[in-house]
């Protein structure tokens, strides 16, 4: 699709993109329910091999109230990436207004122990064609 939008952020040499996509079928707007799913790409563009350890990301809604969803990994797993490696998953957000944005950041470990946070993009969580809704 022509319309996707990617966010990219690199924090030392690991670059994190992110496409979030509406996904109207699952959606109900009558209900205050709407669903996005966003790809992630995490790749290791250093030196040193490294290790996801954690997500932390912050999910605000149109009326600025803030989620924050916290935990081990990402979609059950704790990926390893050597140099030039690169991870990829798919996983999906709910909002109860029609927009919203997300962001965050994943700590990482390198291989020698030393942990560090990398930033997930803050990216828009938007209805494609808003303004031509009909109800």
């Amino acid at each position: 699709m022509a319309d996707r939008t990617a966010y990219t952020a690199i924090t030392l040499g690991i670059a994190v993109s992110v496409e979030p996509v509406y996904l109207e079928a699952q959606s109900s707007p009558g209900n205050a329910q709407f669903f996005w799913a966003y790809r992630v790409t995490i790749e290791n563009q250093g030196r040193e091999t490294v290790q996801l350890l954690s997500r932390h990301w912050m999910i605000t809604n149109a009326r600025g109230e803030l989620t924050e969803v916290k935990g081990p990994g990402v979609v059950g797993e704790q990926p390893v990436l050597k140099p030039g490696e690169s991870f990829e998953y798919t996983s999906g957000a709910p909002l109860n207004t029609p927009s919203g944005m997300m962001g965050g950041a994943y700590q990482m470990e390198s291989e020698s122990g030393e942990r560090f946070d990398i930033e997930i993009p803050t990216f828009s969580l938007d209805i494609p064609n808003q303004g031509v809704l009909l109800n």
